[in-house]
């Protein structure tokens, strides 16, 4: 097989964008098997969910610098060779400590994730990069609610080993792929890591991108850690139904996703990411005030919900397109630290939600939270769109 010299197909990075994502949920469904063959307790077990969030966000503040000194292929392809042999080595595990130190080198493969979206920005101008990121964000919407059907399939029929041989056999089909399609997309060459991040934080325009990302992707990360509260003693709801509803929010964002595909090109990233942060933040005004009247309804409540998935499809393309157009020449450094940021903003705002829901006024706390980060991203749109948009 000769190497690839010319830029990767989308498909490629939909591909590679899906296998990132999906190697953080696909095993979970075994998750209570693994801790019996393991003999230990669920909470060191989840380690191999908590602990490989951590190490991604390394991964990702490494990675994309690395990306813009020595190219976006050899980093993609290093990385889907230790996630490959990392997940043999999980599969081979006879005892937790093994299997998590493991576990914690698969994180490598979220470089998959914030190159993807790097290699399209080197090759097509901001517009037309957010309209093909919106692509590969369905990946990331599809695959998630996917992955853990997989998992759960693979466990059933031949027991928990079964996920991780997947993920090795998926990490050489992947690394495979990328030989044959991913051919070089940016100049290498690039600053040093700590003067990358230097540059990029000395720029107001990418705190104002920043800012709408990692808040946008936040009104998620707060409603996934409040709605089973909400569920069980508001509406009194079975998890089957739960699931159901926070699949809703999924499939909002992949409508908003799909629209962005339309409209981008012809009315321009930011406008598309005040466009998405008015959705959101208006569809949750509408419900709060709903519930402050008095009303309690499941169907308005969750309704309200999926407003904040389509404003967060209409928002991110864009937003990672605008992250990465402020220094074309370090979209890596940018979107690794935007993958590194978004994980950390989403995992604070997780623990804040945590700690101030009560049982007795849950639905209107989750749902201002909520509220108060989309209104930080539309503030954030706001002030962007005062300025002259990234080409």
């Amino acid at each position: 097989m000769r190497p690839a010299s010319s830029p990767p197909h989308l498909i490629t990075l939909i591909l590679l964008t899906a296998t990132a994502v999906s190697s953080l949920n696909l095993f979970l469904p075994a998750l209570a098997h693994m801790a019996e063959a393991f003999a230990t307790d669920y909470a060191t077990m989840s380690l191999a969910v908590g602990g490989y969030l951590a190490v991604t966000t390394i991964v990702q503040l490494v990675a994309g610098p690395l990306s813009d000194r020595i190219g976006r292929r050899p980093v993609v392809l290093g990385a889907l060779g230790i996630f490959a042999a990392a997940s043999v080595g999980c599969a081979l595990s006879d005892d937790i400590e093994t299997f998590l130190a493991f576990r914690m080198l698969q994180g490598a493969v979220i470089a998959c994730l914030a190159l993807s979206m790097a290699s399209v920005r080197d090759t097509t101008t901001a517009q037309d990069a957010a309209t093909r990121i919106s692509y590969v964000t369905m990946a990331m919407a599809l695959s998630p609610m996917l992955g853990p059907v997989l998992g759960g399939v693979l466990d059933t029929a031949f027991g928990w080993r079964a996920n991780f041989w997947f993920y090795a056999a998926a990490g050489l089909a992947m690394a495979a792929l990328a030989f044959a399609d991913m051919g070089e997309t940016h100049v290498k060459g690039g600053e040093s890591v700590r003067h990358g991040y230097a540059t990029l934080l000395r720029i107001p325009r990418f705190w104002g991108f920043l800012a709408c990302m990692t808040t946008s992707t936040a009104g998620f990360y707060i409603f996934i850690a409040g709605a089973p509260l909400v569920a069980a003693e508001s509406f009194g709801i079975s998890s089957a139904m739960l699931g159901v509803l926070i699949g809703s929010i999924t499939a909002g964002f992949i409508l908003g996703s799909f629209l962005s595909t339309r409209l981008t090109r012809r009315v321009g990233i930011v406008q598309m990411m005040l466009a998405g942060r008015i959705v959101a933040f208006a569809g949750l005004g509408l419900g709060a005030a709903i519930l402050l009247g008095g009303h309690l309804s499941l169907w308005t409540y969750f309704g309200a919900m999926i407003f904040v998935g389509i404003g967060n499809g209409l928002t991110m393309p864009s937003a990672h397109s605008g992250i990465m157009s402020i220094r074309p020449d370090l979209a890596g450094t940018a979107a690794g630290m935007t993958g590194a940021l978004t994980v950390a903003v989403g995992a604070a705002l997780t623990l804040m939600t945590g700690v101030l829901l009560t049982r007795a006024d849950a639905p209107l706390t989750l749902m201002l939270i909520m509220l108060g980060a989309t209104g930080v991203g539309l503030v954030a749109a706001l002030l962007l769109k005062r300025e002259r948009p990234a080409r």
